[in-house]
């Protein structure tokens, strides 16, 4: 026994050196600005540091921020919220295995008085309405998802994006910040719904600015996970990435998502596919 020992105790080292380092390491995740104001991460991270021994970090900013940080390998993984720019960024081979692992939707939000009269209109009739009304519109004007989106609906609504009209204001900022702007100047924008009840909660449930168009299918909006591609940037910790991905996926995260509320609203609805 005592010759075996030593033998053991090596074969016990190597096996153990040769495992994945995951617990106590840190990921580093770049992700919409969303995700953070409304707390999702704040409650998220504790339960995934707890389930895997990974400390997760993130830099919160626009989706189109957050894929050129992924593209200039500065962060491992991202947490997005533009379905077309992110399969873009897959196949021009900047991320992998790309995740859809929840959703709400957008909504375009305006002052009761509601100048342009769209309550309860479509979509494109409401920025017709807006655009013909010259009423203000807060753009967030940062290539967030939340401007993508905004872009992709004026089109859709067979409009020009506005740029240098007066009524037609571009923040550079952040969604919040951006409501805020919108209430200042009595006008409307597009936000997330989650987002937009954040917004709501700090104001007291009495808001200055109040839901006025939703439901439209084209408003749906999807977030999903993507791991950088350690091809293209080796000090990617795609392991970390992957075992993040999978834990927004597993059944213990999908429920947290789904019962993380403010003001008994529900911000996010969990939806990633149980292979």
């Amino acid at each position: 026994m005592k010759t075996l020992k030593p033998l053991f105790l090596m074969i016990a080292t190597l096996t153990l050196l040769s495992l994945p380092a995951l617990a106590g390491d840190t990921l580093m995740m770049a992700t919409t600005t969303s995700t953070d104001n409304t707390g999702l991460l704040d409650a998220l991270a504790p339960a995934f540091t707890r389930d895997t021994g990974i400390t997760l970090t993130w830099t919160a900013t626009g989706t189109g921020k957050a894929l050129k940080l992924g593209e200039n390998c500065d962060v491992d993984v991202l947490l997005v919220h533009a379905p077309d720019a992110e399969k873009a960024y897959v196949a021009e081979g900047f991320g992998i295995d790309r995740r859809e692992v929840m959703y709400n939707d957008f909504v375009i939000i305006g002052p009761a008085a509601d100048p342009a009269a769209i309550k309860g209109q479509s979509v494109t009739e409401s920025l017709t309405r807006i655009k013909t009304a010259k009423a203000v519109f807060a753009s967030r004007g940062d290539n967030s998802g939340t401007h993508k989106m905004e872009a992709a609906l004026w089109v859709k609504a067979g409009h020009a994006q506005p740029d240098k009209e007066s009524w037609y204001v571009q923040t550079g900022q952040g969604m919040l910040p951006t409501i805020t702007i919108a209430a200042e100047r009595g006008g409307y924008t597009l936000t997330d719904r989650g987002t937009y009840i954040k917004y709501e909660s700090t104001q007291g449930g009495n808001p200055a600015l109040l839901i006025l168009v939703e439901g439209d299918a084209v408003l749906l909006n999807q977030y999903s996970v993507i791991a950088v591609n350690p091809a293209r940037c080796p000090k990617a910790k795609y392991d970390l990435a992957k075992a993040f991905s999978d834990w927004m996926a597993g059944e213990a995260a999908q429920k947290q998502i789904g019962a993380f509320t403010l003001l008994g609203k529900q911000l996010f609805v969990p939806n990633a596919r149980k292979d």
